[in-house]
């Protein structure tokens, strides 16, 4: 059995770890990375950027939301269900943590709200190449690690972790294996950060209410199968709130595919039934709509234009945008649209009648005509008295061919399940902390409870980069203390 020796040994090398990582070797510690995966990043390189409050970007773009408003504001929408200690210390760093990215040469393009209604504290990575996006993180992911291997920090990669060591009840170091065979390395303190359980099926169906593949189509990060939160949990770690960063997708679309330009709008959405179950107005907000949605028959939903509405969203532009689609216009949508109807789709529909409609989608005709018949009276009036949804979204569905696209829930990832402090320090379900080991990023990201916090955007790769800078520094701390 091959053993190494490091002060902290960090359990992946997603943008926790590397966060962790970079600011225990800022203090010195000799840090040694076992990454899972053949390159680091994990899911963070699906990312576009991370939250702050209070940073200069944000005064610059006269944005004036203070700390206290952010903190308010985050634990008046999770109800108080999280760590309040730990959300504060989260968005009271958030700022500086940007100033620290930039020094690595990071670069944002724009503080900015996902939507209408929530703040902008968002800041989007500006990649080297290209416009800001999905996956502008990956720059970031880049020059994170070219700054763990200036600092000396060890990074072993293809390196899975299978358990940690545990003497007389502190945690001492871990076993892993590499393409020689079995390894061990020892340490004052293990820092988890292993990325969740998003590509875990399993894990999933049993700690969440979802089935993937069946009610379910996140993203699924290759390699996040809860191996961070199985050793936690074996080592007498508490489990603390489990779920998936639910969204909503037109399944096995990838996400904010360009066919949904036109149905991620505030227009007619009906259930299997046939019948509306919300305000569309709502479809801005990804996780009010998944959970309405996510209550409907089967969890499936269409959304429903005609000719016309296509024709007007492509003279006037889409009646909703938000930082991810804001790039793409229409003739985006007719592309792909051509696509579907070359190669067949499951998800996007097309008919000349409502009843030629339901018969493709699976719609019952009934309820779909009776809707429909409802709906486009509503709009004549410019009243919607079932769920009083604005007059200007109040459009008929009258044309000469119809449209209809099929949403259901999906996800970024998963979200929590190894219970920490706010001094990201692993505890017992009793709260009494495990000596030696450490929690960031996904794998104990519970402070987004019940709910992703979408009114202040960036939580997820915020929340990991500023949990990681936290547990590196506090398993310094630790270290010392033991000397």
């Amino acid at each position: 059995m091959r053993e190494f020796d490091g002060d902290i040994v960090v359990v992946g090398g997603g943008a926790a770890g590397l966060a962790a990582a970079i600011t225990a070797a800022e203090y010195g510690a000799k840090v040694i990375v076992l990454e899972k995966a053949n390159t680091t990043g994990g899911c963070a390189n699906m990312a576009m950027g991370l939250l702050g409050v209070e940073t200069k970007l944000q005064k610059e773009h006269l944005i004036d939301l203070t700390r206290e408003s952010a903190f308010k504001k985050f634990m008046n929408y999770t109800h108080w269900r999280s760590d309040a200690k730990l959300v504060k210390k989260y968005i009271d760093q958030s700022s500086e943590t940007i100033e620290w990215l930039g020094e690595m040469g990071v670069e944002f393009a724009l503080p900015s709200k996902y939507f209408p209604g929530s703040e902008a504290t968002w800041h989007i990575i500006k990649p080297k190449t290209g416009n800001p996006g999905l996956r502008a993180a990956a720059t970031m992911i880049k020059a994170m690690t070219e700054r763990a291997e200036e600092l000396g920090v060890t990074i072993m990669l293809e390196t899975p972790v299978k358990n940690l060591i545990k003497d007389n009840g502190e945690i001492i170091g871990v076993t892993a294996t590499d393409k020689e065979g079995e390894l061990e390395v020892y340490a004052g303190a293990v820092i988890i950060c292993a990325g969740g359980f998003g590509d875990s099926p399993e894990f999933i169906k049993k700690y969440t209410p979802y089935e993937w593949g069946k009610d379910l189509y996140s993203y699924r990060i290759p390699g996040l199968t809860g191996d961070g939160l199985q050793m936690a949990w074996d080592a007498g770690a508490g489990k603390d709130y489990m779920d998936m960063e639910l969204v909503f997708f037109a399944p096995n679309t990838g996400g904010y595919a360009p066919i949904e330009l036109p149905f991620r709008q505030p227009n007619l959405f009906v259930n299997l039934e046939g019948k509306r179950f919300y305000n569309e107005e709502v479809v801005e907000n990804p996780v009010f709509s998944v959970n309405a949605i996510a209550r409907q028959k089967n969890r499936v939903v269409f959304s429903i234009v005609d000719d016309k509405i296509l024709k007007r969203y492509e003279e006037n532009g889409l009646d909703l945008i938000n930082v991810v689609t804001s790039s793409m216009d229409m003739s985006y949508f007719n592309q792909e649209m051509e696509e579907h109807m070359k190669n067949g789709s499951d998800v996007l529909f097309v008919a000349d009648s409502i009843e030629e409609l339901a018969k493709k989608t699976g719609i019952d005709k009934e309820g779909l005509s009776e809707t429909m018949h409802q709906y486009n009276e509503a709009c004549k009036t410019g009243i919607d008295k079932e769920f009083n949804k604005k007059q200007r979204y109040m459009k008929p569905i009258d044309g000469h061919k119809f449209y209809a696209l099929k949403f259901a829930p999906s996800a970024y990832g998963s979200m929590g399940g190894i219970k920490i402090n706010d001094k990201t320090e692993v505890v017992t379900e009793q709260a009494e902390a495990i000596p030696g080991l450490y929690a960031a990023g996904t794998d104990a990201y519970s402070i987004c409870n019940p709910d992703y916090v979408f009114v202040l955007p960036g939580n997820s790769l915020g929340f990991a980069v500023n949990s990681g800078r936290m547990a590196g520094k506090n398993a310094v701390e630790h270290i010392k203390n033991l000397g």
